[in-house]
């Protein structure tokens, strides 16, 4: 099997790698960001506010810092908001803690509001125009919604038409006006467009698509690739060609990291024609991208 290895593309600095990473992202501006703490937290039991930081490294290599206050999160989602803020949420919301799932903050790290997006949150990803698409795991059934960064419910995935039932949102790329998904159980591709918020009903495309259990997807002009899969495919890269209704299966490779090693435990963000890859232990971020 070919096989095509990440570039590299930011570096957590290393005077930060004493620290806990708690989780870490790449915005829709290029920009990546690590949630890091003093020591790993307490998992058991209640969790008590605590101070972060976010190192940012911006696509020059520039870095920025900037102090979170009082930060509720266990298992914790971040991005960005086009102002300067972050967004943390925490992937799973108990009943009593729904009011303060997600955190808003401010540029100097001050919390602005709080609201909830509903538990089971698998992707959270901020949009150039600072609304929060949410893709939940197979635990939430309101599949994928976007919301404003006051807590405005936006759009739902219940406008989906013949998406059918998503029942776990496994891919979510979102860039610019457009996110792609790739949900459980059939895996369409479903190419969702709101810059018509007259028709909500029209803002879904939906693609009958072969490839199972991908976990990122990238699309550029009339060509999409989808990364991982079940099993001995977990490392896969599957490309296609988008037509009207479907996706057709073109060739398969082996993605890698630069090094020409397998991942193992990652995380991954899509963007636009791009699929950025951190593996553990989570200092570093390295990008496929299917336009070049």
């Amino acid at each position: 099997m070919q096989r095509t290895a990440l570039a590299p593309y930011a570096r957590l600095p290393g005077e930060h790698h004493d620290r806990h990473v708690l989780t870490s992202t790449v915005d829709a501006f290029g920009a990546a960001h690590w949630l890091l703490t003093e020591r790993a937290p307490e998992l058991v039991g209640d969790v008590r506010p605590f101070d972060a930081l976010v190192v940012s490294v911006h696509p020059h290599g520039n870095v920025e810092l900037t102090e979170l206050s009082a930060v509720r999160a266990r298992w914790p989602r971040l991005d960005r908001l086009p102002d300067g803020g972050f967004v943390v949420a925490a992937a799973r919301a108990r009943r009593y803690e729904d009011a303060d799932q997600v955190q808003v903050f401010d540029e100097f790290g001050n919390e602005s509001t709080s609201f909830s997006i509903g538990d089971a949150v698998e992707h959270m990803l901020v949009d150039e125009t600072g609304h929060i698409w949410a893709g939940h795991f197979d635990e939430n059934p309101a599949g994928i919604r976007r919301w404003s960064a006051r807590g405005q419910l936006r759009w739902m995935a219940d406008h989906a038409g013949d998406a059918g039932w998503i029942m776990d949102c496994y891919a979510l790329n979102v860039s610019g006006a457009v996110a792609w998904a790739c949900p459980y159980t059939d895996f369409p591709l479903l190419e969702i467009r709101l810059d018509r918020p007259d028709r909500p009903d029209r803002a879904m495309k939906v693609r009958t698509n072969t490839v199972r259990g991908a976990k990122a997807v990238a699309v550029h002009g009339g060509r999409v690739a989808f990364y991982g899969g079940y099993g001995d495919e977990r490392d896969r890269l599957a490309y296609g060609e988008l037509t009207e209704t479907s996706v057709d299966p073109t060739e398969v490779a082996l993605l890698t990291l630069p090094d020409g090693t397998t991942p193992g435990r990652r995380r991954v963000v899509g963007r636009g024609s791009r699929i950025y890859v951190q593996a553990e232990p989570f200092t570093a971020w390295d990008v496929f991208d299917l336009s070049g």
